[in-house]
């Protein structure tokens, strides 16, 4: 952690150097937005469909290998009786998915079946959401070293495109109505979404119970993505007031409040917003499976 803030702080005094040059030069001036654009790296079009890699993809595949790098050496590799440090963090993880998001969730007789699928939720978006958080050489902008082009290091969170979210949401959705249908039937799974009330109500009750399944897609995939791109805005933001003033004069008040910022976000936002996720996955899926609870 502290040699991670300790590149933090170097990146951000020595980025306003770079920037006042860039606009002496006559380049574009600093635009935080930017960061967030897609553009294909590897163009790769399937009739309509856009498959190609870009720098979400780029941080999506890094966490999936990392995710299971992490699986694997955590929770797999040489545990012990008395466990280290490394198998201690392991055990805290699968602790959280167990008791905290699948038992709290999921029915009993569903857990064996949704456990594997909630733990990886919550493992997966806290690997990519912390990725979000360290200089990488994944970025659209270049620089010349030796003659050769580098990419340079730059930070961005997959989380915080609404395309990666929505994805991920959709699984949950798709899968929660699988196991309600499958459990229920389909007539008594959807009869369950209607409260018992007067027939004459069901007009209106009836398409406000459709539009508030379809509610928790956008909720659940939103509310991931609108704080990991708030998050990082903010914090470009800060570290940005000084290229747009063209000074480092406040770097003594932006650089303390982006790296406050920074940290709230690693330490807290990172692991609350996958454990929210995992969690309301983990609800959404025991609530199709068992309506009367």
């Amino acid at each position: 952690m502290k040699r991670a803030l300790g590149l933090f702080t170097t990146l951000a005094l020595l980025a306003p150097q770079a920037a006042m040059a860039a606009e002496a030069n006559g380049e574009e001036k600093f635009d935080p937005s930017v960061e967030f654009e897609q553009h294909a790296w590897v163009p790769l079009e399937i009739g309509p469909i856009d498959l190609s890699i870009t720098k979400a993809v780029a941080y999506l595949i890094l966490g999936s290998l990392l995710t299971m790098a992490l699986g694997i050496v955590l929770m797999r590799v040489k545990l012990g009786l008395k466990p280290g440090r490394r198998q201690a963090v392991g055990e805290m993880l699968y602790d959280i998915a167990q008791q905290n998001i699948a038992e709290q969730g999921l029915p009993h007789k569903a857990i064996n079946r949704w456990f594997p699928y909630v733990a990886t939720l919550f493992l997966f978006i806290l690997v990519v959401n912390l990725l979000g958080f360290i200089p990488l050489p994944l970025s659209d902008e270049k620089f010349e070293l030796f003659g050769v082009e580098l990419p340079t290091l730059g930070v961005y969170a997959a989380t915080s495109a609404i395309s990666v979210t929505l994805a991920l949401a959709l699984m949950t959705f798709v899968f929660t109505h699988y196991e309600g249908i499958k459990n229920n039937g389909p007539v008594g799974y959807f009869k369950s979404w209607i409260p018992d009330v007067p027939k004459a109500m069901y007009g209106l009750l009836v398409p406000l119970e459709i539009l508030g399944q379809f509610m928790r897609l956008i909720s659940l995939s939103v509310r991931l993505y609108a704080n990991m791109l708030a998050g990082h805005m903010l914090i470009l933001t800060f570290i940005g007031l000084m290229f747009v003033l063209e000074t480092v004069v406040l770097a003594p008040l932006v650089i303390p409040a982006a790296t406050a910022f920074y940290l709230f976000e690693v330490i807290i936002v990172c692991g609350i917003q996958a454990f929210i996720f995992a969690a309301l996955s983990a609800i959404y899926i025991g609530s199709a499976i068992e309506p009367e609870h």
